[in-house]
């Protein structure tokens, strides 16, 4: 895996939030809902998500910067504890070395001589070994086995789509991980897509398993369009509607409401319904933006067409002036 500053394009003394903004940036332009037909750019969101798995938890940035964990995650091997010369990074010591400083130059010499086979000498250490307890046991046998934690999970990430009606009603939603397990999550107020959230214990098993990594989207909807804590949705209405104004049915997340309509609205306008947006995290819900959107009847209508035929005689006018 490449490292972490460079898949985000930050430098390592970027803040916290110059790389959850790179992260977002990059989230949003290689997310598989944008581009479901190309499997290199989903291979690039996954490694943008595992980069900031790293640089987005302010504890494992700091494990990466000092050389304690790789781009992968996972711990780097840190030296044998105790021995001299141990550090960060460092190569483990050599066999010989190991004996030495456990043992002393004895075995040391054993370790040459046993390498050696069949000898006197390689005999006569082959007793000493029976006489006496096995250093190797203590080293790699079933005792250090039994004192060594288990290895982690693996950690898994899944998208989980949240509808906008889910967001008003319930304010959960499901996720299914990749063990076809499902759970009903409840979902942070204001999130925004490429948010992630972080399920414990339920990734790949290990001791202890290994965390579900949620990426949180918005289920598209037929009608309305989340900007913040706001919707927005295009109304049709009628040429008389717009021109004359009146009361005209609009749908909401909490069913429909009448609005009033104002004369001349023409599209340039939004309207604004208070209340009828998604919730926001100061606990109260955005508002609903209108935009009146002008639809002819299907067919020809020749009644109409005379109609419009003498209003540009006599008012004639370009919507597009300026552009």
């Amino acid at each position: 895996m490449r490292d972490p500053y460079t898949v985000l394009g930050v430098p390592k003394t970027a803040s916290e939030g110059d790389v959850k903004k790179a992260f977002r940036k990059l989230a949003k332009q290689y997310h598989p809902d944008a581009n479901a037909n190309d499997p290199a750019l989903k291979e690039k969101f996954n490694e943008v998500n595992a980069a900031y798995e790293i640089l987005g938890d302010t504890e494992k940035r700091g494990q990466f910067d000092r050389g304690e964990i790789g781009p992968d995650g996972k711990p780097r091997f840190q030296g044998f504890k105790g021995f001299r010369g141990a550090r960060p990074g460092a190569d483990p010591p050599a066999t010989d070395d190991i004996l030495n400083e456990i043992f002393g130059d004895a075995f040391a010499g054993f370790a040459r001589s046993g390498a050696a086979g069949g000898g006197a000498a390689g005999a006569g250490a082959r007793g000493r070994r029976r006489a006496g307890p096995d250093p190797f046991e203590f080293a790699g046998g079933a005792g250090a086995a039994g004192r060594t934690a288990g290895a982690k999970g693996t950690d898994v990430m899944v998208t989980a789509r949240v509808r906008l009606e889910d967001m008003v009603e319930s304010g959960k939603v499901r996720v299914v991980l990749p063990s076809g397990k499902a759970l009903d999550v409840k979902v942070p107020v204001g999130f925004e897509p490429g948010a992630q959230m972080r399920l414990k214990g339920q990734g790949g098993d290990g001791d202890p398993p290994g965390d579900a990594i949620v990426i949180l989207t918005f289920e598209p909807h037929p009608l309305f369009r989340p900007d913040g804590a706001n919707l927005r949705m295009d109304l049709p209405v009628s040429l008389d509607e717009a021109v004359l104004g009146g009361r005209v049915r609009v749908p909401t997340l909490d069913g429909a409401v009448e609005m009033n309509l104002p004369a001349n609205s023409n599209g340039a306008r939004a309207l604004r319904l208070r209340g009828k947006g998604l919730p926001d995290k100061a606990g109260g819900r955005g508002d609903l933006y209108v935009t009146p959107r002008i639809v002819l009847p299907d067919g020809p209508d020749a009644g109409l067409e005379q109609l419009m035929q003498r209003w540009r005689e006599l008012k004639p006018y370009n919507p597009r002036d300026g552009m």
